[in-house]
């Protein structure tokens, strides 16, 4: 498991490395193609493609300390770092949106002169480069938050680049510069909602909530239904990071009941029913629930 582990994070860094390269080459073609058309569709998906660089990179840079040995002090590792970023990266996502909202609206109040034209063709290919740098993370992304949060960033800027394609478009046919701002606007919402639930997922791990894909009842059960088990209580599960879960629990076994037969069961249960590798149990001859503090 371990050596499936780190195959499978070399290749979430590699996928990040891969993306943070296509990415960063072309965020100074989006500037200077910013700049000219005078669009802030442009300049906006420009901003947020540089929070990409840096989000990518400190999802790589993640990665790599994830893969850090526990210690005496971290017990559990490193493996909180990618949540931390991933958190980081949804609040830079907000901030960004918060700018693009306000700039939009004084555009939209006074529209500029844009070059619709060259608006259109940068983001073209800023789409392009987007949706390859997409295609690069999608796999990692499904079992890992932080590269997760790197991928919403760049989906964020293929809406961007859509956007501006879009309100280039509109702007070459109706001459109306005002599609400009609407586009940056509908973006930054687009981006506000993409974020959230990445930020959600990344604050239930660091409060050590239930994994959602858990039943907390339903495996209370399972434990329970292990032969010689009388009672399962003080049960504790949450995330060590995306994909690794962990659990607590005392159990109450019959009287002359093989314990180790009893934790051999229930340790098997945890990992084929509900994918928890780190377990921990006390198992009691007597129930002592009401002699625990509260929870």
């Amino acid at each position: 498991m371990r050596h499936a582990s780190k195959v499978g994070r070399e290749g979430d860094r590699r996928a990040l490395r891969m993306a943070l390269a296509l990415t960063a080459s072309f965020l100074g073609v989006e500037i200077v193609g910013g700049i000219l058309a005078n669009s802030l569709a442009l300049l906006s998906d420009a901003a947020h493609m540089f929070t990409d660089v840096v989000a990518l990179g400190l999802a790589s840079f993640a990665v790599r300390i994830a893969e850090r040995p526990a210690t005496d002090t971290k017990t559990y590792g490193y493996h909180r770092a990618e949540i931390l970023v991933a958190l980081l990266n949804g609040f830079v996502l907000w901030v960004i949106v918060a700018g693009i909202l306000w700039k939009a609206w004084e555009r939209l109040l006074d529209p500029p002169e844009v070059l619709g034209g060259s608006v259109a063709i940068v983001a073209a290919v800023g789409l392009v480069v987007n949706l390859i740098a997409a295609r690069m993370l999608s796999n990692a992304a499904s079992h890992n938050l932080n590269v997760r949060g790197a991928l919403l960033h760049v989906l964020a800027d293929v809406l961007g680049s859509l956007g501006a394609l879009v309100s280039g478009g509109v702007i070459l046919m109706t001459g109306w510069t005002g599609a400009d701002a609407v586009a940056s606007a509908v973006i930054g919402a687009l981006v506000l909602f993409s974020s959230w639930t990445l930020v959600r997922e990344a604050v239930d791990i660091l409060m050590e909530a239930v994994p959602r894909h858990i039943d907390l009842e339903e495996l209370r059960r399972a434990l329970e239904d292990v032969p010689g088990t009388n009672e399962v209580h003080d049960l504790h599960v949450w995330s060590l990071t995306t994909g690794r879960y962990a659990l607590s629990a005392h159990a109450v076994i019959a009287e002359g009941t093989p314990g180790d037969h009893v934790l051999a069961e229930m340790t098997e249960r945890l990992a084929t029913q509900f994918a928890i590798d780190h377990v921990t149990i006390q198992l009691e001859g007597r129930s002592r629930r009401h002699a625990e503090p509260a929870h």
